[in-house]
């Protein structure tokens, strides 16, 4: 538990300098040691309290057209990852996590950040995509931020829109997981009592700390833990 506490705070730092990315950085991490069928819904619970308390501080910054465009698709893919969850077996998850997780890793130390606006049409795929995602593996963000990035010019409104879309996105997927039984774990359910105390140090700590990082090189030092997350889950599998 101790272990599962370094991992949430360390995670919840990193979201609260970048605004995204703490089950990118938690779940890998936590399937070392722990199933995915409690870490994924461990997280989802914590980034639903997140994202519902950062959501509610910029109301009025969220672009509620692309979150209404965004959630039918998002909800769908959510449907297809709670279902691969549950009925899968775990090797393959963890593989295709890893190689997920890598990635966006190797994505960010290396500078791939497409420029210039896409069409609203790329709702869809992102959607699918971030819903399936955030069902299987906890992490939506990297298909949303994608999308909105490309949509929406200011900073401050990319990240209230994706904070409000995932507390109803994340909320949908909760019900999913109440559904199939995953929340009832009573371990789950100490974990995500004992881990809002490092979940809301981290968010405070990183938010102080991001006004002194540039953009770029915070994204590299993310990429390169996603990195050495994604190779150890492959080094777990292999073992």
């Amino acid at each position: 538990m101790l272990l599962v506490l370094c991992i949430l705070m360390s995670a919840y730092f990193i979201r609260g300098i970048t605004g995204f990315g703490s089950a990118l950085i938690a779940v890998p991490l936590l399937a070392l040691s722990q199933p995915l069928q409690f870490a994924v819904p461990l997280i989802l619970a914590l980034d639903f309290t997140a994202s519902l308390v950062l959501g509610g501080t910029n109301t009025k910054k969220a672009n509620w057209e692309e979150i209404k465009i965004l959630l039918p698709f998002g909800m769908l893919g959510a449907c297809v990852g709670a279902y691969a969850l549950v009925t899968l077996p775990t090797t393959p998850i963890l593989l295709t996590l890893g190689a997920f997780t890598m990635f966006f890793g190797f994505r960010n130390i290396f500078g791939l950040q497409p420029i210039g606006a896409v069409s609203r049409a790329w709702a869809v795929p992102a959607g699918l995509t971030g819903g399936a995602t955030g069902a299987l593996f906890g992490a939506s963000g990297p298909p949303y931020i994608m999308y909105l990035t490309r949509r929406l010019l200011d900073k401050g409104a990319v990240r209230a829109t994706f904070s409000w879309l995932f507390t109803i996105d994340g909320g949908f997927r909760l019900a999913l997981f109440l559904f199939a039984g995953l929340l009832l774990d009573p371990k789950l359910q100490i974990a995500y009592g004992l881990g809002l105390v490092p979940m809301a140090i981290g968010l405070y700590s990183g938010n102080k700390v991001h006004l002194d990082m540039t953009s770029s090189g915070m994204l590299r030092v993310v990429g390169t833990l996603l990195v050495l997350s994604g190779a150890m889950l492959f080094l777990k599998v292999a073992a």
